[in-house]
């Protein structure tokens, strides 16, 4: 059994081979994904949580992420990060053990490699422009994994609530051939992109579909509860509708939840997942004009494809 550290994660998932290892991945099936959330409140009045994501394909792999969110961490002075965690692979035809992966550094990877695999369909080739709305852990690599699918992309801005969180990152974001900057005006950055993605903890919406310029590709990553809203319901009404799987978004996050909810979108209005992109049973992005929307909600199963292509990559190195 491998014990695979975070600097190896990094290192051998760069966003290139990993979109097109997810794409591979969705080219199989899935025999069960699962979500097991434990909940204890901390004294503080805060919530400590306790994460666990199964999945399985049968005679192939097994795995499953277990994550620990301790929000107070950050605040008492232990130097510890909120959140920790481990992702485990098992062989799928004899249940033997085969590695243990830092969890922290496959969740995001694996997460941008998930929009960066919608945009590879989604948005166009020529993008030129980048809007990050979120500052945190996922944001670098966002930006990242976007820019290496479309390295036409050249400017990125970045908003945050916190705007000298915004700049000390664009500082700190070296990419070569990217102008990075902060922005404060989020309307008037997000009117001239031409990829937007959102990772933050939003309960109301922060892009609106009257925003969105023709061609623009939405890509919403934060949300994940069905409380949380990144975007307006105008967004939905100007864009053909994408989803990473329908397994893990119908019903369970807000900014797809809340639009069927009110009736403003339908299941079958939702033009398909990667499951359908990866197999050309939908289309992606077909004419230049057409604003895209792709929601990026995870799930276990994305966690094994990432963990599985992890492993190839290294038995090749």
């Amino acid at each position: 059994m491998r014990m695979v550290s975070a600097e190896d994660v990094h290192r051998l998932l760069d966003y290139p081979s990993l979109v097109e290892g997810l794409k591979q991945f969705h080219l199989q099936d899935l025999d069960a994904a699962e979500e097991l959330l434990l909940a204890q409140p901390a004294s503080t009045g805060s919530e400590n949580v306790f994460l666990a994501l199964p999945a399985w394909q049968r005679d192939q792999a097994i795995g499953v992420k277990l994550i620990t969110v301790f929000p107070d961490n950050e605040s008492t002075g232990t130097g510890l990060p909120s959140v920790h965690g481990i992702y485990a692979l098992f062989d799928g035809r004899n249940g033997a053990p085969q590695a243990i992966v830092d969890g922290i550094a496959l969740t995001l990877r694996k997460t941008a490699g998930d929009s960066a695999t919608g945009a590879s369909f989604l948005a166009r080739d020529d993008a030129r422009t980048m809007v990050m709305v979120g500052a945190g852990a996922m944001a670098p690599h966002l930006i990242m994994a976007h820019t290496k699918i479309r390295p036409s992309i050249s400017n990125v801005m970045i908003w945050n609530r916190n705007v000298e969180r915004a700049r000390r990152l664009a500082d700190d974001l070296k990419l070569d051939g990217l102008t990075i900057s902060a922005v404060e005006d989020l309307e008037a950055a997000v009117r001239e992109a031409d990829v937007i993605s959102c990772a933050t903890m939003a309960t109301e919406p922060l892009i609106k579909g009257a925003w969105l310029k023709p061609g623009a590709h939405l890509d919403l990553v934060g949300g994940y509860q069905t409380h949380m809203r990144e975007s307006d319901d105008d967004c939905i009404r100007v864009a053909r509708v994408y989803v990473d799987s329908r397994m893990f978004t119908l019903g369970n996050v807000g900014d797809i939840s809340q639009p069927m909810d009110a009736g403003i979108l339908a299941e079958d209005d939702i033009v398909g997942d990667l499951y359908d992109l990866s197999r050309g049973t939908c289309p992606g992005r077909h004419s230049a004009e057409e604003i895209t929307f792709y929601k990026n909600a995870g799930g276990g199963h994305l966690d094994l494809g990432t963990a599985r292509f992890l492993l190839e990559r290294l038995d090749a190195s």
